[in-house]
């Protein structure tokens, strides 16, 4: 007994052993990044300051340091306010060319030991160190409170997407191990099944086309669209409502941890540009500000505000418009494509001839979301400029619904389009539903699931792939540039900077660096942002989206942190309490999510009419499944049928994917019962589905709190004990303050007495 206990400790102190080894190697380098200590702390008030530690070293950090600096050097006048009201701020002195730019000092450089810069560089932005945990309190020390919360938030999404990427691969693992037996791919890949089986022209310039030619993209098809895609978009829907609860949780914890539980975001000031704007605005009002007790100029409503939100408005309206047109641009270029490929009398089979316009309609199409995204981003940042928001953030807020609704349009539409209405009102052969003379997009002979999770994967998977390398290249090309600029400074002016000068200091050196801007975290925000939106809205057509996030998040994430240290210059920090109007829009997208999956799978897959069939058939399989989703034509009622099979031909009857009467049938082409059962269990399957998904979100957001209970008892036990220091010194204070006054009563010298 005694040797199988010892034994059994031996086994799991070695297992502990084994665990250990591997957390010091995931969690935070404690040598590297010490584990800062918690301190207690209010609101600075200049009037209170015998209440604070001002002597300590650490009072203000250097982000805060550089915020401060930043605020005063906005708002100062460096001329005579009478002669000039909107000569004031550092930003108009630097167009002005008075100064070259206004900017924080990096830490040393990135290869020198001992310095913050350069221990983040090698321990947190190295793609080494990928699989490490990011010390998140000294990128906030470092770069402030803004850029720290964007970083915990692509971290806690990268983490939470390894539960997803593991079902997405399982279910993927899934279709692959069960594609063999799946009946209607081996009938498909039959000869005996499919050799008599003349599918009708999917186009106008399309030929009959054998049904076995589909082999390749059934088996495609059953990869996407089999049962475990209804478990996946159901765990999907879960997952989105779990990672927002989740993450509210985590951010409780952060926002404690900074010091941001009771930052109130209607403090801030007034923006300088707004204030500046307001300056040669005649008879205009000014109010005094319930929070800072300050009195400010108020727009007018009637005269600046209501026209510029109307103008705003149907300019936002316009461009969504044009995002449609880019959209028919596409389908028109794919059609187009088809017919070139026919007329040309290309050796290529029509499924493989509709495969590649569609491929290459989604590399065009992705091409158009770049030249578009460039034209939204200018013109939203102009609209909202025009808005006249008072403060910075109702500004970021109001630029970043602007520029994703565009964006949410511009990526999604083409997606919307292929999922929910490509190939579902064509009409059939002898009677298609024309626009304009032409008749509608048939899908592929794969179905509209193998398009649609064509065109995610190369919109997702080429969209990532091509920010990837402009993060990597652009800012290297663009510090070439700004050092070319310096050195033509320096050569043709004789005040530029000694070359012996700028070895030595620093602020010389970053001067070579990119200026980050006050918005440049706002694209990063939003490609995640997108990406997200695919991983959530159309993951039932691509349960691999999720592994591909994944992987561009692992570099994305160290990409951006080398971006900021290496080849732009330190930002100023600024100080908000979370990710802002960017939790409401994924919020938005989880909900969505629910309604859009529901319906691919209810009416863009074959899930419910493989459902049907199996309740209906005998033995309740699949056996015969084929046949009873294709319908007849008799092309003898088609002079263009006739002419398209030839005098000499054989072909009588050509099938298509449909739910009709037979030729011979006394209701000829008439939608069958068994259509409008199919829709109705479709429609059932939404709402049981979206009722079943939306209790599902309520149960855990019922079950997970925004905040631990551990937590909420932390924050009032520091209230009290904060609240006790403050009674404590004021007590003293009012003590000292009475013994000065008794002192100098009796005549004795307060000093004199306490030396």
């Amino acid at each position: 007994m005694s040797v199988v206990n010892r034994s059994t400790r031996s086994a799991f102190s070695s297992l502990k052993t084994v665990v250990q080894f591997f957390l010091r190697n995931i969690f935070v380098d404690e040598a590297v990044f010490p584990r800062r200590a918690h301190r207690f702390t209010a609101i600075y008030s200049r009037d209170k300051e015998y209440l604070f530690d001002i002597h300590h070293r650490c009072f203000f950090t250097n982000a805060v340091r550089s915020r401060i600096v930043q605020f005063i050097l906005d708002r100062q006048y460096f001329e005579d306010r009478d002669k000039d009201p909107r000569a004031f701020g550092i930003d108009r002195l630097v167009v002005a060319n008075v100064y070259c730019a206004a900017y924080p000092l990096h830490d040393g450089e990135i290869t020198e030991k001992g310095t913050m810069r350069e221990a983040l560089y090698t321990h947190w932005a190295s793609v080494n160190k990928w699989y490490r945990y990011q010390p998140l309190d000294y990128v906030k020390e470092y770069f402030g409170v803004k850029i720290g919360l964007y970083f915990a938030w692509l971290g806690f999404y990268t983490y939470m997407l390894l539960l997803a990427s593991l079902i997405g691969i399982i279910c993927f693992v899934y279709s692959l191990i069960t594609l063999k037996d799946y009946i209607p791919v081996q009938d498909v890949c039959s000869e005996e099944q499919t050799k008599n089986l003349t599918m009708c022209p999917l186009c106008d310039y399309c030929n009959f086309w054998y049904l076995k030619e589909t082999c390749f993209y059934a088996k495609i098809t059953y990869l996407f669209d089999n049962p475990s895609t209804v478990f996946f978009a159901v765990f999907m829907s879960f997952w989105a409502t779990l990672f927002l609860e989740l993450w509210k949780r985590y951010s409780a914890e952060i926002t404690h941890r900074w010091d941001l539980t009771g930052f109130d975001v209607h403090e801030e000031h007034p923006r300088p540009e707004y204030l500046s704007r307001l300056v040669h605005v005649k008879n205009t009002r000014t109010r005094i500000d319930y929070v800072t007790n300050i009195q400010e100029p108020k727009v007018p409503f009637w005269r600046m505000k209501f026209p510029a939100t109307i103008f705003s408005v149907s300019v936002v309206f316009l461009l969504i418009f044009l995002a449609f047109v880019a959209l028919v641009a596409v389908v028109v270029y794919r059609m187009s494509m088809m017919g070139t490929l026919k007329y040309n009398k290309s050796t290529m089979t029509t499924s493989s001839a509709i495969m590649l316009a569609t491929a290459s309609a989604a590399f065009v199409n992705l091409c158009l979301l770049y030249v578009l995204n460039y034209i939204y981003t200018q013109l939203a940042e102009y609209l909202t400029e025009l808005e006249m928001w008072r403060t910075q953030t109702q500004f970021d807020d109001s630029l970043t619904l602007k520029i994703y609704l565009l964006q949410f349009v511009n990526y999604y539409a083409s997606i919307f389009y292929i999922a929910f209405f490509k190939g579902k009102f064509v009409g059939y052969p002898g009677k298609y539903n024309t626009i304009l003379d032409y008749r509608q997009e048939e899908c592929s002979s794969g179905g509209c699931l193998t398009e649609l999770c064509i065109q995610l994967a190369i919109i997702m998977i080429g969209k990532q792939a091509f920010n990837s390398i402009l993060e990597v290249i652009m800012p290297k090309i663009w510090r070439k540039v700004m050092a070319i600029q310096v050195g033509l400074s320096r050569l043709f002016s004789s005040k530029g900077p000694d070359i012996n000068k700028e070895k030595v200091e620093r602020y010389l050196r970053d001067l070579k660096l990119l200026d980050w801007g006050s918005r440049s975290l706002f694209p990063e925000y939003l490609e995640m942002v997108l990406q997200y939106g695919f991983v959530t809205l159309f993951v039932a057509a691509f349960p691999l989206a999720p592994f591909f996030a994944l992987l561009n998040n692992i570099f994305e994430m160290r990409l951006d942190a080398k971006k900021l240290l290496a080849n732009y210059r330190r930002p100023v920090s600024q100080r908000v309490r979370d990710i802002g109007v960017w939790y409401r829009i994924l919020d938005s997208i989880g909900k969505l999510s629910v309604i859009t999956n529901g319906f691919i799978i209810a009416f863009t897959s074959d899930f419910i009419p493989r459902l049907v069939y199996r309740a209906q058939n005998e033995d309740h399989t699949l056996n015969g499944y084929l046949n009873f989703t294709l319908s007849q034509y008799n092309i003898t009622e088609s002079d263009y049928m006739r002419s398209l099979a030839g005098d000499g031909s054989n072909i009588t009857m050509c099938f298509y994917a449909d739910y009709r009467e037979a030729p011979t049938s006394p209701q000829r082409y008439h939608l069958t019962s068994m259509f409008y059962i199919i829709l109705a269990c479709r429609l059932a399957f939404v709402v049981v589905f979206e009722n079943f998904v939306a209790l599902v979100m309520i149960l855990v957001r019922w079950c997970i709190p925004d905040m631990s209970i551990e937590l909420r008892d932390q924050i009032r036990r520091e209230v009290y004990l904060t609240n006790e220091i403050i009674i404590a010194k004021e007590a003293e204070r009012a003590r000292l303050g009475l013994d000065r006054r008794s002192c100098s009563a009796c005549g004795h010298d307060y000093r004199a007495d306490t030396m």
